[in-house]
């Protein structure tokens, strides 16, 4: 599937629950089903800098593709890093860099986030771009 499709498969998923709390759920629900970082990864160096809670992601080239693993000591954060890895995750790192992110914008979640929060998902996304693009470096 395409980032663009997988987003799609996402706004399609949010836009089932009725209220905002029933969101929280779901994507608390989907931060439980995050494949897990392994521990050696959990370092200093993969802590997204801009985010409130502690979010550790580490990516890996396999076949010209991204697969990325994460996980945050807080449940919602977890469950929006969750979001952002099923999106990107088995993509060349060009579609990466390329994507728009839109589709967070479609499911409302920067506008039911604190402030905090919301900075700590333009750096998720950023990070994972930044990812993307020293993979993409090495390709060329």
């Amino acid at each position: 599937m395409t980032i663009k499709e997988i987003q799609e498969e996402i706004v399609d998923e949010f836009s089932m629950f009725d209220d905002w709390m029933q969101r929280y759920e779901y994507m608390i629900e989907l931060g439980k089903s995050l494949p897990l970082i392994n521990e050696k990864y959990k370092t200093e160096d993969n802590i997204i800098k801009g985010c409130q809670s502690k979010v550790w992601v580490h990516a890996e080239m396999e076949d010209d593709k991204i697969n990325f693993t994460a996980d945050s000591d807080a449940i919602i954060t977890k469950g929006i890093i969750a979001i952002l890895v099923r999106a990107f995750s088995g993509q060349h790192p060009k579609d990466i860099i390329d994507a728009d992110t839109d589709f967070i914008d479609e499911i409302g979640l920067k506008e039911h986030l604190s402030p905090t929060r919301a900075n700590g998902l333009v750096s998720m996304i950023k990070q994972l771009k930044m990812y993307a693009i020293a993979y993409q470096t090495q390709l060329n």
